[in-house]
């Protein structure tokens, strides 16, 4: 699924090799860094704000620009914009609804791709602030365990980051992976190359992570936890829309619930209008195999109901 992706050299010289053996899991010299490249798509995917804004602290934009980056770079998934990019289009609907736009400009209702997941960049908490000011995230409590020791946050003293990423499905909102990244600037090898990596930060409207030493050790941190993602993603191979159970659907109309596709068939129930069904996927023409919420199973025209929003 992965093809080689964008890169650069992790250590700048033969003299930084130990340093790099040492202090960072990247610890042969001909190591690279790479943005993951998949060769086929895993998902729709938005990207959220964490809740609290630690990225303000450090002079940093917020760091879902720099995720859209490595998403945009490695053709794993189709990005939808839920910020200001949505906001933007909404405007335009309303424009197209109170009859402003011209004719056949297109653009109306049933036409937004739907998010198969929801990315979230966090910090690591760390519960004891020693070694330099660090600040932590919202996701201390549950990384750990399995997942591994946490280290935590950010240290301006040590230059060193400690990030996490979760994946969520939309339809279930069942967490679908969470991976941890560290880097500390030992590892990044400065003038090894990194500077046209860096450089294309500034067109996805992450500069910050660019310009400045901490938001370089920042950017790597979660270079390392997103690589980590796809690859938990990847062997995973999930297919959201069709993993998850299907869409409800409520009665429009009053009917009745037959025990086969047949309009003669013995009837399981009566039918009132606001009635909330679950359908199974399994269909005949227009008839639907349906459950309740007692647990009856039976078959209804689809005539009778539209799906639940």
């Amino acid at each position: 699924m992965f093809s080689a992706g964008w890169r650069f050299r992790v250590c700048a010289s033969v003299a930084l090799v130990g340093m790099c053996a040492v202090n960072s899991p990247y610890a042969r010299e001909d190591k690279q860094v790479e943005i993951p490249v998949c060769d086929k798509k895993i998902g729709t995917l938005s990207v959220a704000e964490p809740e609290h804004n630690w990225w303000r602290e450090y002079n940093l934009e917020s760091p879902e620009a720099l995720i859209k980056v490595f998403v945009g770079q490695s053709k794993c998934f189709t990005l939808v914009d839920r910020g200001k990019g949505l906001a933007a289009a909404q405007a335009e609907r309303a424009l197209a609804s109170g009859g402003d736009l011209r004719g056949g400009s297109n653009v109306g209702k049933g036409q937004m791709k739907a998010a198969d997941y929801v990315l979230v960049p966090d910090l690591v908490n760390k519960n004891a602030n020693s070694g330099g000011k660090k600040i932590g995230g919202l996701l201390g409590g549950l990384v750990g365990g399995a997942v591994g020791a946490v280290a935590g946050g950010i240290s301006l003293k040590s230059k060193t980051a400690d990030v996490v990423l979760t994946l969520t499905d939309v339809r279930s909102t069942e967490q679908v992976a969470l991976a941890q990244g560290h880097a500390k600037k030992t590892d990044l090898g400065w003038g090894g190359g990194g500077g046209a990596f860096f450089g294309a930060f500034a067109a996805g409207g992450a500069s910050s992570y660019a310009n400045t030493e901490i938001g370089q050790v920042v950017t790597m941190a979660y270079l390392d936890a997103f690589a980590k993602l796809v690859n938990e993603v990847k062997n995973a191979s999930p297919d959201a829309k069709a993993d998850n159970v299907k869409q409800a659907v409520t009665m429009a109309k009053p009917g009745r619930m037959y025990a086969s596709p047949d309009l003669k068939a013995s009837i399981v129930r009566d039918l009132d209008p606001g009635m909330m069904l679950y359908p199974s996927g399994e269909k005949e023409g227009v008839w639907w195999k349906v459950s309740d919420e007692l647990g009856n199973e039976g078959w209804v025209p689809s005539t009778l109901f539209n799906l639940s929003k």
